[in-house]
């Protein structure tokens, strides 16, 4: 099985007040510069057979109709190979 990923982000000039307000507690946590915090969703998908040019634009419209917002929010695709990839992602809590 593949893993597709749909990454979710707020579109730059939409107001993000939960990355603002992450933005704020850092520095009183001990974390210094960092200039911006920017809050998103990610979506895995396990997608069944081959990630084809077809399944890619099923899922496509899966985000575009369902896992985003388009009009405050922009969506990516992509595809992760491999078994390394939760590895090479550097998944928390492993």
């Amino acid at each position: 099985m593949a893993r597709v990923v749909v990454d979710v982000m707020l579109k730059p000039e939409i107001l993000d007040p939960q990355g603002q307000a992450v933005q704020r507690a850092l520095p009183r946590l001990g974390f210094e510069g960092i200039a911006d915090v920017r809050q998103g969703k990610r979506f895995e998908l396990e997608v069944e057979g081959p990630v084809d040019d077809a399944a890619l634009a099923r899922i496509h419209e899966i985000a575009e109709t369902f896992l985003a917002n388009t009009v405050i929010e922009d969506f990516s695709v992509k595809v992760e190979v491999g078994e390394g990839a939760d590895a090479a992602a550097g998944k928390a809590g492993s």
